[in-house]
């Protein structure tokens, strides 16, 4: 990769990964400020998840369809400064509460595909790069939540129309194999990568039912990895201190794990990783150090999984990020 693309592709991780950040708050900021006060909040938070969550298998296969991704981004914007409005109308009606939610819930989705994709596809998988991406989101939701105000949702809002406007704007990179100064887009360098009707034809060393079997034992790891995230604060008093606390540390650890995957090898690194975890929830409640010390470790694994899913279905990006993504519910559900 040349120095230039390096830079871009350095420069597109960064503002995917604030805009992961942003989106994610906007979203719980959104619906706790449409669901205050009101008595039934569980199917608006549920009909949330379930959009965000488990439709980014198919919007991930969209992803790697499209040829011109940049749509994607555009409509998850869209999709979200309507779901602001409606939380703003749910304050006059509250029947807007779950169109709020439905709009929320597949303008995440989109946005989550579409970065994951173009991340993954623009660094080579670049583990550290996976890492950063999807680390920020996690704090995302913990100041969303925690300080959650209408002047909080707007600057939100607005933050992520400037920067996929930037981002829209850098998507066209010097190419060192064209003369006289021409360019190609991301979007076009990588487009032989999409439209594929049958991504697991295409699985390295094996067939397709082993290589379905693999991504199927990578979802069981996610799944045991959120049920095992969500374990070690189960039963704890979470103030708002704390709360920004555990979405800092759940941060740092994705964003720590490609780093030290890439600087001590996969295997090591994971190793690491797996046994720190375990002493730690055998040890979380003797101190609260304890615990963040295990909740940072398990979350190191999250570049981990991704970039084996990226592995496995090279050329297939969206569909494995959104694989992983639905698998983080049932975890989640177990464990709540």
């Amino acid at each position: 990769m040349s120095p230039s693309n390096q830079q871009a592709s350095v420069r597109l991780t960064g503002v995917s990964a604030l805009l992961h950040f942003l989106v994610d708050g906007l979203c719980i900021c959104c619906l706790y400020l449409a669901t205050v006060g009101k008595m039934d909040i569980v199917t608006t938070y549920v009909t949330y998840n379930v959009l965000a969550f488990l439709t980014q298998p198919l919007t991930g296969w969209w992803a790697d369809w499209m040829r011109q991704r940049h749509w994607m981004l555009l409509g998850s914007v869209l999709l979200l400064t309507l779901g602001v409005a409606a939380c703003q109308l749910s304050t006059i009606n509250e029947q807007f509460i779950m169109p709020t939610a439905v709009l929320l819930g597949i303008g995440n989705s989109l946005f989550h595909v579409w970065g994951g994709k173009q991340v993954a596809v623009n660094t080579g998988n670049d583990i550290r790069a996976l890492g950063v991406f999807v680390s920020t989101g996690a704090f995302g939701l913990a100041i969303g939540g925690v300080l959650a105000s209408w002047s909080l949702l707007y600057v939100f809002l607005l933050s992520i129309c400037v920067l996929a406007i930037q981002t829209l704007q850098a998507q066209t990179l010097p190419s060192p194999s064209l003369q006289g100064g021409s360019s190609i887009s991301i979007n076009e360098k990588t487009s032989e990568q999409g439209n594929h009707p049958l991504p697991v034809g295409r699985v390295r060393g094996g067939s397709v039912v082993r290589g379905g079997s693999i991504i199927l034992l990578i979802m069981l790891v996610v799944a045991g990895r959120s049920f095992t995230g969500e374990a070690f604060t189960t039963g704890i008093t979470k103030n708002a201190m704390l709360i920004l606390l555990l979405g800092a540390t759940s941060m740092a650890g994705k964003m720590a794990g490609g780093w030290l995957a890439k600087s001590m090898g996969i295997w090591k690194a994971l190793l690491l990783m797996v046994v720190g975890t375990i002493l730690c929830f055998l040890g979380k409640d003797l101190h609260i150090a304890v615990m963040l010390t295990g909740l940072f470790l398990i979350n190191c694994t999250m570049p981990v999984t991704l970039y084996w899913a990226n592995t496995l279905l090279k050329g297939y990006e969206g569909l494995a990020f959104g694989l992983l993504a639905a698998a983080l519910i049932p975890g989640y559900l177990l464990a709540t």
